[in-house]
């Protein structure tokens, strides 16, 4: 039979509900539904809120997940920098950092300062470490979803196979989950501003360039973790080397790392996606023009995409989302892809920017910490 966390998790999913909504859809009986409520509203993971609708007795209140029950850690590892916050369970940010390390310093420097981080937003933030749900973080690389550790990252050398999980759990002493960066940002943006998307891609481009998909909600992974690595496809007539040690990658050809080059080129001072970032943010012309072309390379292999899943959202995210990618992506994604393909489909920027990752992330948390089955277990202890 149902439990009080199979209720949670309806209220979680479906928003605020009524007693009378959770005994429609539940078919339970009155009392146990009843007792399930109870059982939430002692443990503190649901609250009542205000009038949902007036009937001729008492106005029936809605119950609505608690998401000031817990906090979250999230830490989004960027190629040259992290950011660490602390949020709620609904991915509201109460306090974040940036943190200046760079995952060529390695695994263990970099978690070492993530853990650093944390302790320091919490003691400023007030929040105690027992307080704390979880810490979920997003790494520029393939996550294995058995063992939670990198796999053969191509932009994390020193990484590959690294318990991160156990690093941070021996750090902070609370539970961990590891994920893409940009299968996290898929589920932020998905949650946050396209909601009722049944099939949305986030396309990430930074220093390197990945793909987020989130279908009917949930991400999808792939067998492996590999799902949405877009940036190794191999381009026909290109013999630029990618740091997977390939020739003619699509990251090699089209990424922020490549704009920066062609830039440098130029005679200006470029090496990583957050510096063409810089430069799109200040107008540059040269930033833009390139950018508009790579986002054309871009749009050639995501009409496969496009093509494959038929999604009805393609969301562009990282440090070169800007209006010249949108109209190099626009260019030459709808010419390669079957009108049928694409005649529901929206092509935007980022909502959240970088927070979408954050956001992501405190979802995921709640998501494994906040289950059916774990709070079934721990109510019933």
């Amino acid at each position: 039979m149902p439990g009080p966390g199979d209720v949670l998790e309806l209220i979680r999913e479906r928003g605020a509900l009524t007693r009378g909504d959770v005994l429609e859809i539940t078919g339970l009986s009155r009392m146990t539904v009843y007792g399930r409520i109870d059982s939430l509203l002692d443990a503190g993971l649901i609250v009542e809120a205000g009038a949902d609708r007036v009937t001729r007795g008492r106005p029936s209140r809605h119950l609505e997940f608690n998401s000031a029950h817990a906090t979250v850690v999230a830490a989004t590892v960027d190629t040259t920098q992290t950011t660490v916050a602390v949020t709620d369970l609904a991915g509201r940010i109460a306090i974040q950092e940036r943190v200046e390390v760079a995952v060529a310093d390695g695994p263990g420097a970099t978690l070492t300062a993530i853990s650093a981080s944390a302790h320091r937003l919490l003691g400023r933030a007030g929040i105690s470490i027992e307080s704390v749900a979880g810490l979920g973080v997003s790494i520029p690389g393939p996550v294995d979803p058995a063992s939670g550790r990198p796999s053969q990252p191509p932009l994390m050398p020193g990484w590959d196979a690294y318990p991160i999980t156990e690093h941070l759990r021996d750090g902070l002493g609370v539970s961990v989950l590891v994920a893409n960066d940009a299968d996290a940002a898929a589920l932020g943006e998905q949650r946050a501003a396209h909601p009722d998307s049944r099939a949305l891609c986030f396309l990430k481009v930074s220093s390197g360039i990945g793909t987020g998909i989130v279908l009917g909600g949930q991400v999808y992974r792939g067998t492996d973790g590999g799902a949405g690595d877009i940036g190794h496809v191999k381009l026909a007539g290109h013999d630029e080397r990618c740091q997977c040690g390939a020739r003619g990658c699509l990251a090699a050809v089209a990424s922020g790392r490549a704009v920066a080059r062609a830039l440098t080129k130029l005679g200006k001072d470029a090496s990583s996606g957050s510096d063409v970032g810089a430069y799109l943010a200040a107008g540059d012309p040269d930033a833009a023009r390139l950018t508009q072309a790579a986002g054309r390379v871009i749009g050639e292999v995501v009409a496969t995409v496009v093509s494959l899943l038929n999604p009805s959202d393609v969301v562009l995210g990282g440090r070169l989302a800007s209006a010249p990618l949108l109209a190099g992506v626009r260019e030459t994604l709808y010419p390669r892809s079957l009108p049928r393909a694409t005649r529901h489909l929206t092509i935007s920027l980022s909502t959240l920017g970088e927070s979408a990752a954050i956001v992501g992330l405190a979802t995921l948390v709640v998501e494994q910490e906040y289950s059916a089955a774990a709070v079934n277990a721990a109510i019933a202890r």
